[in-house]
């Protein structure tokens, strides 16, 4: 039992980490997005607007991306972070320093394998929380089970909850952070980046010919994103569809015989996955199948294309060029 309990325990972490968009989670996963009995009653919901740079020692006031105010009495110096997405952001706007305590799975960049950790999305280590004297808790608000956000708000900790759903939003999310640390300038720099390097793969791969894609995230069971998915929006960017792109939840179970009757023209899955043997193995049996005999079965890297961070650019843009190798060996 204890074998089969591990197992389920790494299904549902590895899942949690690729439902990060639209207030769904996963069926059957701890990380459901908080209702309203869990939260602190919210203002109306409104965009966050980028805050200007406040004086170090001066009071915040801000919004969060669920629309709850925070106050505090000066930027934050002391951040905990309960998502590696989040941890990855908070050094990338230029508030590394500040962050003294990360989820089990935040491992980059460097600096943050250092760090003291706090459990994960799933289970929080609140005694160690508490003894970091955090100013500000960064919580995933569609991956941070309801009960550990409960179990949070009852200890009267300040809590900014982050919600990511385009690709556009990094560079927002980005801003909003260094504001939160009092590293706007930093922040600024990195989303301007963020936001100019998206602009060039839009206009780099506009126009290239359609190829019919299934995505793959997860092999036992089979799970794909629907097209609400950032990933799925990485693949319009360079000239994919997705094939499962109106199925409703966030991140849907497929069967091997939808992904047989809808013949992809690509299958591409994350060389992280863990779920069984190798992840295209199922696919390269099935020679039926377009994407097969095509030699068109491409391992993607998850750490950059799975993570709404700055550098999901980098996983985007070799998707991408993967998708115009196939166009190069393919007829229209």
């Amino acid at each position: 039992m204890r074998h089969g309990s591990t197992r389920s325990r790494r299904f549902r972490n590895a899942a949690r980490l690729l439902a990060l968009a639209a207030g769904l989670g996963l069926a059957g996963s701890a990380a459901a997005a908080p209702g309203p009995a869990s939260v602190a009653a919210p203002a109306p919901k409104q965009a966050a607007a980028p805050a200007a740079a406040p004086a170090l020692d001066a009071p915040l006031r801000l919004r969060d991306d669920e629309g709850h105010e925070l106050s505090l009495p000066h930027p934050a110096r002391r951040i905990v972070s309960v998502a590696p997405h989040l941890t990855e952001l908070l050094f990338a706007a230029g508030a590394g320093d500040r962050v003294v305590g990360v989820d089990a799975w935040s491992d980059f960049p460097a600096a943050a394998r250092r760090l003291p950790r706090v459990g994960d999305s799933a289970q929080l280590d609140l005694e160690r929380i508490v003894a970091l004297r955090p100013d500000v808790v960064v919580v995933w608000a569609d991956g941070t089970a309801a009960r550990q956000l409960q179990r949070l708000q009852a200890l009267k900790l300040p809590l900014y909850f982050s919600r990511l759903q385009r690709l556009e939003d990094v560079a927002a999310t980005l801003r909003r952070l260094g504001a939160l640390a009092g590293s706007a300038d930093d922040a600024e720099a990195a989303a301007r980046r963020y936001e100019g390097d998206l602009q060039a793969l839009r206009t780099r791969y506009a126009g290239r010919r359609e190829l019919r894609v299934f995505y793959q995230i997860w092999q036992r069971p089979l799970l794909t994103v629907s097209g609400r998915h950032f990933i799925s929006q990485a693949l319009q960017l360079c000239g994919g569809r997705n094939v499962f792109a109106d199925l409703a939840p966030l991140t849907p179970t497929a069967s091997e015989e939808a992904v047989v009757q809808a013949d992809p023209d690509v299958i591409a899955a994350s060389r992280q996955d863990s779920g069984g043997p190798e992840p295209l193995a199922r696919w390269q049996a099935l020679r039926s199948l377009r994407a097969t005999r095509q030699d068109a079965l491409l391992l993607l890297d998850a750490d950059t294309l799975h993570r709404p961070t700055d550098r999901l650019l980098q996983g985007a843009g070799e998707l991408c060029r993967r998708l115009d190798e196939v166009r190069g060996r393919t007829p229209p």
